[in-house]
């Protein structure tokens, strides 16, 4: 059993924690809910709105992964599968349009064993990875501004909505990019950009540059459903732009956990790749040992 198999052996494993975990939270129904006679939270209720008749994505949700077993999509680039945590082009035909250096870049990564996947060291994943992890996020909707809070890594985004736009000469890179949202009828419209170089769009290693520009279209047809299509171009590295879809399903009563990655994290003293152990590199600095992870 090689290396990378057994890392998604424990994602696996920690994918049931958030369930269990939730259940020590003082039992707290949500008022708004729509219920049947049994109590129980009707996920096929009206869609939440806020006052001015947008709808609310507020509440607590999770991933709805592809079903064991399932078999693989094979689609065009012009047809939008099913994200995944590995592999986001794991649903297109021909895969990825990558640019010869940006395949180069996939095919070591995964030869090491996605030793250095940001994940492993307790660093931002980026917006694509949090948004299909197994882990639960909740999201906090204000007129002003959208949080997505992630329970894994304790990641925090913001999606601002007061109508401003992306700063067009922002000498700041950031791990999330800086994301502004507009209405399109029931569709709130998410645009982010400048992101830090270097980044993963899966555990694979599928690539995310600086010249990147993601476009995320979030629904709420029900009170306990999101879909969402994300839409990634990044001419550096792709030679055109190409949309995945995912779908989360509303937690009811239910708030995400504390979970802080660097705590004992003792990931990184297994994971070695082909040219030995793991040493990613963020920002020109080698990182051998994670701040405060215990040896």
């Amino acid at each position: 059993m090689n290396i990378l198999t057994r890392f998604f052996i424990l994602f696996a494993a920690l994918a049931i924690i958030p369930a269990a975990l939730s259940a020590q939270w003082p039992d707290h129904k949500d008022p708004r809910a729509p219920r049947g006679a049994d109590g129980k939270v009707d996920p096929n209720g009206p869609t939440p709105r806020t006052p001015d008749g947008k709808p609310d994505l507020s509440g607590t949700w999770r991933n709805v992964g592809r079903p064991p077993n399932s078999p693989r999509e094979a689609l065009t680039l012009d047809e939008k599968p099913l994200a995944t945590f590995r592999d986001i082009g794991a649903g297109f035909k021909d895969g990825l349009p990558l640019r010869p250096w940006a395949k180069e870049l996939l095919d070591q990564r995964v030869a090491d064993n996605s030793k250095d996947n940001p994940d492993v060291w307790c660093l931002p994943l980026g917006n694509q990875q949090f948004n299909v992890h197994t882990f639960p996020r909740k999201v906090i909707q204000t007129p002003g501004v959208l949080l997505l809070l992630y329970e894994t890594h304790q990641g925090i985004r913001q999606v601002f909505t007061d109508g401003r736009s992306i700063p067009k000469d922002d000498p700041q890179p950031w791990f999330y990019g800086y994301s502004v949202g507009r209405w399109e009828g029931d569709t709130l419209v998410v645009e982010t950009a400048g992101f830090k170089d270097g980044g993963w769009l899966d555990i694979n290693g599928s690539p995310l540059t600086e010249q990147g520009r993601t476009i995320e279209r979030f629904r709420r047809p029900n009170f306990g459903t999101i879909e969402i299509e994300q839409t990634i171009d990044d001419p550096k590295a792709y030679t055109r732009p190409f949309t995945t879809r995912l779908t989360w399903q509303l937690m009811p009563d239910t708030e995400i956990m504390e979970m802080v990655c660097l705590e004992n994290n003792q990931s990184i003293h297994h994971l070695v790749g082909k040219d030995g152990p793991a040493q990613p590199v963020m920002n020109g600095a080698p990182r051998s040992q994670p701040q405060g992870s215990t040896k």
